[in-house]
């Protein structure tokens, strides 16, 4: 079992930005690609970014541009940027550790935090 915790949610409105972390553990650091999804009320769980065990990262077509995805090794957190927000953008966000990084498929990522709900009001 994987530590994974979401914290960075909130309310904000259209245009804002938020800043998400996710802190994870050395072993997941150094074994997982992390990764964060979301999903809305009624839908579907989604991919939003992913960064693998060397650094490399992918984001959704819908997040690219606003969305990035990074890393501190140092404290082994994960960190989701989030920047003009829009009402569509609402979901719990939750961090995963696993996956394939090829493959934004959730059935692929072994480790699940809970997740940190993000509000946009417009």
């Amino acid at each position: 079992e994987q530590p994974l915790e979401a914290s960075g949610g909130g309310l904000v409105q259209a245009g804002d930005s938020l800043r998400l972390s996710c802190a994870a553990s050395e072993q997941a650091f150094s074994r997982y690609n992390l990764a964060w999804f979301r999903q809305a009320p009624g839908k579907e769980r989604k991919f939003v970014a992913a960064i693998s065990r060397n650094g490399s990262t992918r984001h959704a077509e819908s997040v690219k541009g606003r969305f990035t995805i990074s890393r501190v090794i140092a404290n082994y957190t994960v960190y989701l940027q989030m920047n003009s927000l829009t009402p569509e953008d609402t979901a719990v966000y939750y961090c995963a550790a696993g996956g394939n990084f090829a493959v934004p498929d959730p059935r692929t990522y072994n480790f699940w935090g809970r997740g940190t709900q993000v509000t946009v009001s417009s």
